[in-house]
């Protein structure tokens, strides 16, 4: 049920109106970006900050993968707003079927460190 819900939010994030995709999300809905240790509480402030993003144009989301175990599931989803491309990593916590709680990480890609490259190529997609 939570992978449903999960893949649910981000088909409706991806039609860009924010004050929709909070409809998955319950009242008390909290959100925390750990690398910059910033809170949010509540659908109302999500669908602002979302809504508010300075993108160059419309964001595409495209679902890598989500794992989900009863009340628990993780994404991993490629985000583009044409200009910036980069990848949420989102950790949901689901209660009476809305998200209850996202720690969400977005990753910055680095080059790799040349003493791997006798093991290891570089691919612009994951293989798998």
């Amino acid at each position: 049920m939570s992978r449903e819900l999960i893949l649910a939010f981000w088909k409706a994030m991806a039609t860009n109106d924010f004050h929709h995709a909070s409809r998955w999300l319950d009242p008390g809905f909290e959100y925390y970006m750990p690398q910059t240790r910033e809170y949010l509480r509540g659908p109302e402030a999500f669908a602002a900050l979302n809504t508010a993003y300075p993108a160059a144009g419309k964001w595409r989301f495209a679902v890598r993968s989500v794992v989900a175990d009863g009340h628990e599931a993780v994404s991993d989803v490629e985000v583009t707003d044409g200009t910036v491309t980069a990848r949420a990593v989102t950790f949901h916590s689901v209660e009476n079927n809305l998200i209850r709680r996202q720690v969400e990480y977005w990753p910055d890609p680095y080059a790799p460190p040349q003493w791997r490259s006798q093991w290891v190529r570089v691919v612009d997609d994951f293989p798998f």
